[in-house]
């Protein structure tokens, strides 16, 4: 049996993709273990960070969602500030290089989950 071009194309892509995410994964269980106390302090005002904030007492897959959540909410303010879920202050007063992180997560993993989509839409419409 001899594998196409583009199934070894769709094959290392798609092993790349899930690698990017088991990584991904990671870097927010490290950020939900190691800084989620400084992240909370910073925004102890916005009310949209304390609904999800009891989320850090839910084991591994409760801090994945509240770092999720607030990368969220940290990428795109805007839409939260209109909506009064987020404080300018506390958005403000965020270490920089922390925002760059949760930012970072929060692009790669929209990137990440694209590329699944995309791959799976391949399969489903038999283009590969």
């Amino acid at each position: 049996m001899t594998v196409s071009v583009s199934e070894k194309l769709f094959m290392v892509v798609g092993i790349i993709d899930l690698g990017g995410i088991f990584i991904w994964i990671g870097m927010c269980l490290y950020l939900a273990y190691k800084k989620m106390d400084l992240i909370l302090d910073h925004l102890k005002n916005c009310s949209a960070v304390m609904t999800i904030a009891s989320l850090r007492h839910g084991g591994p897959w409760g801090k994945l969602m509240l770092v999720g959540g607030i990368s969220g909410l940290i990428t795109f303010p805007n839409f939260y500030l209109k909506r009064g879920g987020l404080n300018v202050e506390d958005i403000n007063s965020f270490p920089a290089s922390l925002k760059r992180k949760l930012v970072a997560l929060q692009w790669c993993v929209i990137a990440l989950l694209s590329v699944m989509i995309a791959l799976a839409m391949l399969v489903k419409f038999g283009l590969t």
